[in-house]
C-alpha cells in the first residue's frame, strides 16, 4: 500500500493546483525588488543555503523560503500597510507550521541591500 495515492491525498493535490499554478506564474512575473533579492539568494549564494521563491506552504505562497532553516522572507510593498491584519494572521499560521517569518520593506531593500542581506543572515542564525 505504500506509495499509493489515496483519494484524500489526490483531492488535496487537486485543491492545491490553482495555488501551484499561481506560484509558478508569480515566479515568472516577479517584481523588480524580488528579482534583486532572488539574485542574492539563488544558487546557495547566501551562507550556502538553498532558497526557493514563490513557494507554496500549506495554502500560502511565500516570497522566499529556506526550508532547511524554516525561515520565510517576505518582501512587502506599500500595499502591505493596508494588509497588516491579514499579514499577521498569515504569519501566525506559518509560525504554527514551525516557520519564522521575516518581513522586509521593498524600500529597505532598495536603500541598503547589504543591510538586508545581513538581516537575513542573522535570522538564519536564529538571532532575530
Amino acid at each position: 500500500m505504500r506509495g499509493m495515492v489515496t483519494r484524500t491525498k489526490k483531492a488535496e493535490r487537486m485543491a492545491q493546483m490553482p495555488k501551484r499554478t499561481q506560484a509558478r506564474s508569480m515566479r515568472h512575473d516577479s517584481q523588480y525588488c524580488e528579482q534583486i533579492l532572488w539574485n542574492e539568494l539563488r544558487d546557495r549564494k547566501l551562507n550556502g543555503l538553498k532558497f526557493k521563491r514563490q513557494h507554496l506552504i500549506d495554502r500560502y505562497i511565500v516570497d522566499f523560503v529556506c526550508v532547511e532553516k524554516k525561515l520565510i522572507v517576505e518582501l512587502d510593498g506599500g500595499i502591505h500597510k493596508l494588509k497588516q491584519r491579514s499579514d499577521a494572521i498569515r504569519d501566525a499560521a506559518l509560525q504554527m507550521l514551525g516557520y519564522r517569518v521575516l518581513r522586509l520593506a521593498n524600500e529597505e531593500l532598495m536603500r541598503d541591500l547589504s543591510t538586508v542581506l545581513l538581516t537575513i543572515r542573522e535570522a538564519l542564525r536564529g538571532n532575530l
